[in-house]
């Protein structure tokens, strides 16, 4: 299962930049100019998560496999793209295919980069970006509603449905507020809402991008993210790009000495990369043995087969069972043998809802007709 988190922002707030320090690469053109950016980059990252070092030192493993998210270097945006000026269109389109977005924000003073408007202001840098995808959807949801609404007379279920749920996401566009704030009465209206891919009923994180002196604090500039993000629901972190492409640059053994002498205790982009994960409500499992340990990603609430469709189709189509050990208990007693020992490997079966951190083994049969 692939999810995106599409990298958003005015030119020049650093968005290439942190794609770059993320995927390790210079695979986006950074540039001191708007649009360098034109097609969108994609890169994939690992998520950092040390209970799987843990349980491969455990299990002994060759090798070690996180699990990753993958992040989109998108053009940046300015005022008027939902009618289409600079890149609109291109940007629009790109932002529709991701699965949340992940909007930089520029915290930060230089009189070396320029700004799109001549001044820095993150909160009206967000609000212009919010303004043209809450238009885009706009647009769209006036000519969609009222279609809906005039079928859903003859009877049509499915259409009574969109006039439905798409009319309370209209409402809320008109009153200047993003439709992610609508409330499906049930799973048929969520279902039909998430059809529509509105662009503002996308997640949002928020990255204040501030200088390397601001790096562990935070800056007034940042603290006004945090009250915006605090107010939607949304998440928020600081990051110094500046910084990040720093680490990019160095041995893997220098960069924790390099962060603890600026006050920090792990990179932005660790943070960044988790809090996308939080944002799409997304949780790990994990399998263990001689040969490798790795990281499942798996969505909140999904039950044991789903699970194992992660690893392969055929596990989800015939599943079995699935051995699972609590990862506390795994690490606490050392192991799957002393773990079945101590009577804490269970057996799960097709209802078992996954918890965050288990470590499971999936039996299963494939035996039968496709």
């Amino acid at each position: 299962m692939g999810f995106r988190c599409g990298i958003v922002g005015l030119p020049n707030v650093g968005k290439s930049t942190l794609f770059n320090a993320l995927t390790e690469t210079q695979a986006a053109q950074a540039a001191n100019y708007p649009f360098c950016t034109i097609e969108p980059n994609v890169g994939q990252v690992a998520v950092p998560d040390e209970r799987l070092d843990k349980i491969a030192a455990i299990a002994g493993s060759a090798k070690i496999i996180p699990t990753q998210l993958a992040f989109v270097d998108i053009a940046g945006l300015v005022k008027g793209a939902s009618k289409g000026e600079g890149l609109g269109n291109q940007f629009l389109g790109n932002i529709r295919e991701v699965d949340a977005i992940v909007h930089v924000l520029r915290c930060f003073e230089d009189d070396d980069i320029q700004h799109v408007a001549n001044k820095v202001d993150p909160i009206a840098d967000a609000e212009v970006v919010e303004t043209e995808l809450m238009l885009s959807d706009l647009e769209s949801l006036e000519k969609r509603v009222p279609a809906a609404a005039k079928r859903a007379t003859g009877g049509d279920k499915e259409a009574r449905l969109m006039a439905s749920v798409l009319g309370q996401a209209l409402d809320l566009l008109r009153d200047g507020k993003p439709a992610r704030l609508t409330e499906p009465k049930d799973d048929e209206e969520a279902r039909v809402f998430r059809q529509a891919q509105l662009l503002t009923a996308k997640p949002v994180l928020y990255v204040c991008n501030v200088a390397e002196e601001d790096a562990a604090k935070g800056n007034a500039l940042s603290d006004l993210v945090f009250e915006k993000a605090k107010a939607e629901g949304a998440e928020a972190v600081v990051v110094s790009a500046a910084i990040e492409s720093e680490l990019v640059g160095m041995p893997q053994e220098d960069r924790a000495e390099y962060l603890a002498e600026l006050g920090l205790d792990e990179s932005g982009l660790s943070r960044v990369i988790r809090a996308g994960y939080k944002l799409l409500g997304l949780k790990t499992f994990f399998t263990a043995g001689p040969k490798e340990s790795r990281a499942w990603t798996f969505p909140a609430g999904a039950k044991a087969p789903q699970a194992a469709g992660e690893i392969h189709t055929d596990f989800e189509r015939g599943f079995i069972r699935a051995e699972t050990i609590a990862y506390d208990d795994y690490v606490t007693l050392g192991g799957e043998g002393a773990a079945k020992e101590a009577g804490k490997l269970r057996q799960e079966g097709k209802e078992y809802v996954v918890q965050d951190g288990d470590v499971m083994l999936f039996k299963f049969n494939v035996s039968g007709p496709r």
